[in-house]
């Protein structure tokens, strides 16, 4: 079990590395993974601190600076004052970050099409299936952790 288990993760890094060089490559701005799923939490759930983004992401403070600057940077999202305290704000993602996430997800999606055309849709309901087992059992330790705090 510990040899497959090793090939097994080295695999999966293998398939990582690659998605990213080649979501790297395609992609027409100079921004990693990490301020992506920043657009994409503020897309689905509305302004946010960067706080409140960097805790919902598990991102570090000095992480979620940098990615904050470099949004801003890129007007990607706008930055709103808190009217009663000047020091306070809140991200929210605008058009130009709406069309820049579009366009990384589209590029996503024709990376991991790529990647499945090897397999039969047998391999590819097999997969799934694993997949969703994986998450489950990732979504139910998450539970009984949070209920030990």
């Amino acid at each position: 079990m510990d040899t497959n288990l090793f090939r097994l993760i080295h695999m999966i890094q293998q398939m990582n590395n690659e998605n990213i060089i080649q979501f790297t490559k395609a992609y027409p701005h100079m921004i990693g993974i990490s301020p992506i799923l920043a657009l994409v939490e503020l897309k689905v759930n509305g302004p946010l601190k960067p706080i409140e983004l960097a805790d919902k992401l598990g991102f570090t403070k000095g992480a979620i600076t940098n990615i904050t600057t470099k949004l801003l940077s890129l007007q990607f999202v706008d930055k709103i004052q808190d009217e009663n305290d000047k020091r306070s704000f809140v991200l929210s993602i605008n058009n130009n970050g709406i069309r820049a996430l579009q366009n990384a997800q589209q590029i996503g999606e024709n990376i991991f099409i790529t990647h499945f055309e090897v397999l039969t849709d047998e391999e590819l309901q097999q997969y799934l299936h694993i997949q969703k087992k994986l998450i489950h059992g990732m979504e139910k330790r998450k539970m009984k952790s949070s209920e030990l705090l």
